[in-house]
């Protein structure tokens, strides 16, 4: 189940020690207070679902969807992240895909976030050196330094617990997967995001599914279906590089998975605002039942 951060009270607390930060940055629960508003049914309605073939907004790739997925154009992801899911603001995407077959905005919900990063052809060399249980202690130490701007900002810690699966490359596809399981401080399940990296002439598209824990079974099942009508459009293949006109990434492998300075890897929560939503209604209403009853007993007494 899906559960989100106590904004309001948050955003209180940060703008009483903090005036002036409230005063230029727009706290959190104003996204959570503005989906209370809507009902799931017409948030959903209000997102632009597309089908068919889709050319990526850089025309660096093209997506040829089947029946099972539609895709989001940038600013409805941004959206979906934030509105829907409860993350911070800002990330700049491609757009993304969800499973036709499953409301995004529910526990089993999910969907492919795809971005792309173009600091040029990353050498694949590096594969069988890198030692993963050293990367992840590397990037577990990283996120804490993340995570105090996520705190500045009013959000929860996001801590990466370990590898739902361990990094491996496919150097026939040119491919690089890797899971991250993830804990929010104020969620009860923990989320997962598994990573999917297509290295190209000169960058690197990524795919970045993001889920619960518990999905990721049909995560893993369903991956290699949006993988494969995800393509890099002619002349733009990892086989089209060349050293002569081509800049070469100043890092390989390990830093795309590990997400150092010069790669850095989003991580994404999958909280529910529409779900709590939903809680903080039902909280109020047996509030007021309950005070409704204990008026009807005195009365009764008297």
């Amino acid at each position: 189940m899906k559960r989100l951060r106590p904004f309001l009270m948050a955003a209180m607390l940060c703008a009483l020690h903090n005036p002036a930060q409230a005063a230029t940055t727009p706290p959190p629960e104003t996204v959570e207070a503005a989906q209370v508003e809507q009902t799931p049914e017409q948030f959903l309605a209000s997102l632009k679902k597309q089908h068919g073939t889709i050319t990526l907004p850089n025309g660096i790739a093209t997506m040829k969807l089947n029946d099972e997925f539609y895709y989001l154009n940038p600013k409805d992801t941004e959206r979906l992240l934030t509105e829907g899911w409860g993350n911070p603001p800002g990330t700049e995407t491609l757009g993304m895909i969800i499973p036709a077959g499953v409301n995004p905005l529910t526990a089993s919900g999910w969907g492919v976030i795809v971005s792309y990063s173009e600091d040029g052809h990353v050498s694949d060399e590096d594969a069988a050196k890198i030692d993963y249980a050293d990367l992840l202690k590397q990037m577990q130490e990283e996120d804490e330094e993340d995570n105090k701007e996520r705190q500045k900002q009013g959000y929860a810690g996001l801590h990466l617990l370990g590898w739902a699966e361990q990094p491996h490359y496919d150097g026939a596809s040119h491919k690089m997967y890797w899971a991250r399981e993830l804990k929010s401080d104020d969620a009860k399940d923990s989320t997962l995001n598994y990573s999917i990296r297509v290295l190209g002439r000169k960058g690197v598209l990524e795919l970045n599914a993001v889920a619960a824990m518990a999905d990721l079974p049909m995560v893993k099942k369903e991956l290699p279906k949006v993988i494969a009508f995800t393509n890099f459009t002619d002349g733009n293949l990892y086989t089209d590089y060349s050293p002569a006109t081509d800049k070469l990434a100043s890092y390989g492998l390990a830093a795309l998975v590990g997400g150092g300075l010069a790669a850095k890897a989003g991580l994404f929560a999958k909280i529910g605002i529409f779900l709590l939503a939903a809680k903080k209604f039902l909280i109020v209403g047996l509030v007021v039942i309950a005070g409704f009853l204990r008026k009807l007993f005195s009365r009764k007494k008297t």
